[in-house]
């Protein structure tokens, strides 16, 4: 019997290239958006170069429903003025790019988007790049889902959920994961181990860690899944 591996992030704003690894990797990617908006984490900000340096590009938020608002409750705020911003911001920075046409092209939509929450913001273009970069796995909101608890114990229903025998921990899970109750539960642990590639970029030195879409200015939509798939060819 085939496994069914899971793997479980939050929606995060234009993730970077260990992102759609992991997607890439899983039969069944889980959006956790049902926990916790952390202020200033990854879910509604990423970096990218500007003049050559890493610079955050960030999604305004509506505070007002207070600092306890699950990701999935959590509003783009700013009125359109961040529609507006954000594409000329990503113009400036990557006009110059090898693969600025063919890639802006997809990308202006998605900053655009007409989404009020930031979690289906982020998940539209999650998956519109995922479709490009890595396609395949199964999307699923943790939203949707009848699971309780929290920490590990969460990662295990989540997997259980949606019939997953296996989960895909991230590189950084091993601070707070408790690795022995995935097997009391049955469910083969497997480590991402991802490692970033260099490409092309407009930086004296290698940056990582930046949102895909500076790959994809450099290198376009077929390098940049060679890129996640472990090649460069």
């Amino acid at each position: 019997m085939a496994r069914r591996l899971v793997a479980i992030h939050q929606p995060n704003f234009l993730p970077w290239l260990g992102y759609f690894d992991k997607i890439a990797r899983s039969d069944v990617f889980v959006l956790l958006d049902d926990v916790q908006f952390s202020k200033g984490s990854y879910t509604n900000r990423t970096k990218i170069l500007i003049n050559g340096e890493p610079r955050w590009l960030t999604v305004p938020v509506d505070r007002s429903g207070g600092s306890t608002q699950l990701i999935s409750d959590v509003r783009i705020g700013d009125g359109d003025r961040w529609r507006e911003k954000a594409p000329e911001t990503v113009r400036h920075a990557y006009s110059r790019a090898d693969h600025f046409d063919e890639c802006f092209a997809v990308v202006e939509p998605l900053l655009r988007g007409p989404e009020d929450r930031l979690a289906e913001y982020n998940e539209r273009a999650i998956r519109e790049l995922a479709s490009r970069l890595a396609p395949g796995a199964e999307f699923v909101r943790a939203s949707t889902l009848d699971v309780g608890g929290k920490g590990t114990d969460l990662l295990v229903e989540i997997v259980r959920a949606v019939s997953g025998d296996a989960y895909l921990a991230g590189s950084g899970a091993g601070g707070y994961q408790e690795d022995e109750k995935f097997e009391r539960a049955g469910v083969e642990l497997m480590r991402q181990e991802f490692t970033h590639p260099d490409y092309p970029q407009a930086a004296d030195e290698p940056v990582h860690g930046l949102s895909a879409i500076d790959a994809l200015m450099s290198c376009g939509f077929e390098r940049t899944a060679a890129l996640v798939a472990g090649g460069d060819d």
